[in-house]
């Protein structure tokens, strides 16, 4: 498998900076219609809508349809904001995502694929062989977990007929994709959803969520002179009591700052009032440590993730670099990776000591931050347990039957062009993260560990 070394990298970067920013005057139109790099997409922009079709060798299903809402930008049915810009050349452009950090390249072609201008059939055995083709052709780590698809194909075909019941199918799709381990795949079938995490982790669902925050409150915070809870919720700030100034976020999501249906916009500003109200000029002056507590953070935005790294420093850098698989038969092969930078934000950052705490119920943008941090300018530790290991956008295939397949097919690399995907970002130090032991003796490890490790660093004038 190819690798992206930390030169490739460097030079993606200076050619990112010397990119334009937004098309320039005198662009060609873009209407018409483009082929995505990697996603095995297609849209087709035609006046007022962005038609998207879902592609695989062997298919090709009508997607999600959005609606023009200003020059080069669309919105979709649940308001996610996409922005398509020209250029460079008349058959080149980029899409990106409000809410996803990066861009995704399109190249235009002359028509539709032939597949898309005729039905695909809704036997069991089609929807199997776009269900294998998605994964055949997107999916970057069968190699790492030592998976063989084509042997996965050959011994579950057979099973499929065209009497094969919808609950069969489920049932055999789940049974493909269980051995990957992957918390970012999972088959749906209305409420019927196959879903898994690494082995010995636990998902962060909203009843861990709860019982830990009340864990924390009543353990770790009891007795703070300050503490505020913000964006619905997700965003809890605490000066801890008798730490000589040290500070405590607790993040359990980069989603959920508003109403369900509210645009990425209202979640900006929900999250841009916390860290306003947080990170004053007064104390980010005194704040001699600061614990970021990611321990059970169920992902959601990668931009958000990014907003928050750009208040904690006043040096810009390089989070991570991202690029997608590229080519359906070859798993080696990727789009150019795209630096994503951490730019200062306007106004009072903190820019002093940090101990991160994670663990195998950090998933996704939980993790993107994570990463977002490790080359952070000034003093980063990480303590707990190694995350959840998965860190791609996930891609939502459609199948001739009315279910869903969801895989990731991103890789998020570090300044050694090297991926945390499987096996998780680990910590600097290793504490145990709420296991039942630590609850039953009332005890917080990684808490206890990060307050000691921050209080050192001051005392030694770091």
């Amino acid at each position: 498998m190819r690798t992206v070394t930390a030169t490739v990298l460097t030079l993606a970067l200076a050619a990112a900076a010397a990119a334009p920013a937004t098309a320039g005057s005198g662009r060609p139109g873009i209407d018409g219609v483009w082929r995505m790099d990697g996603y095995g997409t297609v849209l087709s922009l035609d006046g007022d809508t962005l038609q998207e079709f879902q592609t695989t060798s062997v298919s090709c299903i009508e997607g999600e349809a959005s609606r023009r809402t200003g020059p080069g930008v669309y919105t979709t049915e649940d308001g996610t904001v996409l922005t398509v810009r020209p250029g460079p050349g008349r058959d080149r452009a980029s899409l990106g995502t409000d809410s996803s950090v990066g861009h995704r390249a399109l190249r235009r072609i002359k028509e539709l694929p032939a597949d898309c201008s005729r039905p695909t059939p809704k036997d069991p055995r089609t929807s199997f062989d776009v269900f294998w083709h998605s994964f055949a052709e997107n999916y970057p780590f069968f190699a790492a977990k030592g998976i063989d698809w084509q042997d996965v194909r050959d011994r579950y075909r057979a099973k499929v007929h065209k009497d094969t019941t919808r609950e069969e199918l489920f049932g055999i799709f789940s049974d493909m994709v269980r051995p990957l381990y992957d918390a970012h795949v999972a088959v749906e079938d209305g409420d019927s959803v196959f879903a898994q995490v690494r082995p010995g982790t636990e998902m962060p669902t909203e009843a861990l969520d709860t019982k830990v925050k009340k864990f924390v409150v009543e353990r770790d915070l009891k007795g703070a002179p300050y503490r505020q809870d913000f964006a619905n919720g997700r965003i809890t700030y605490a000066d801890l009591p008798g730490s000589a100034g040290q500070g405590y976020l607790r993040i359990s999501g980069f989603a959920g700052y508003t109403s369900e249906d509210a645009p990425y916009a209202a979640h900006v500003a929900a999250l841009d009032k916390a860290l306003d109200t947080v990170l004053t000029k007064d104390r980010t002056q005194r704040l001699k440590g600061l614990i970021i507590d990611l321990r059970i953070n169920g992902g959601g935005s990668d931009a958000l993730g990014i907003r928050i790294a750009e208040r904690l420093t006043d040096t810009p850098y390089v989070a991570y670099a991202k690029r997608a698989r590229n080519h359906p038969s070859d798993p080696g092969r990727h789009t150019r990776p795209e630096p994503i930078r951490v730019v200062p934000a306007d106004g009072p950052r903190y820019t002093g000591p940090i101990a991160v705490l994670t663990g195998g119920s950090t998933v996704s943008a939980g993790e993107t931050f994570t990463q977002a941090l490790i080359d952070r300018p000034g003093h980063t530790v990480r303590i707990g347990r190694s995350t959840q290991g998965v860190f791609s956008d996930v891609l939502e295939r459609d199948l001739p039957n009315g279910m869903t397949a969801i895989l990731p097919n991103e890789e998020f690399l570090n300044r050694s062009g090297r991926t945390y995907d499987g096996s998780g970002i680990p910590p600097h130090l290793s504490e145990p993260v709420f296991t039942k032991e630590e609850f039953e003796e009332k005890k917080d490890s990684a808490f206890d560990r990060a307050v000691s490790e921050l209080r050192s660093r001051a005392s030694a004038g770091r």
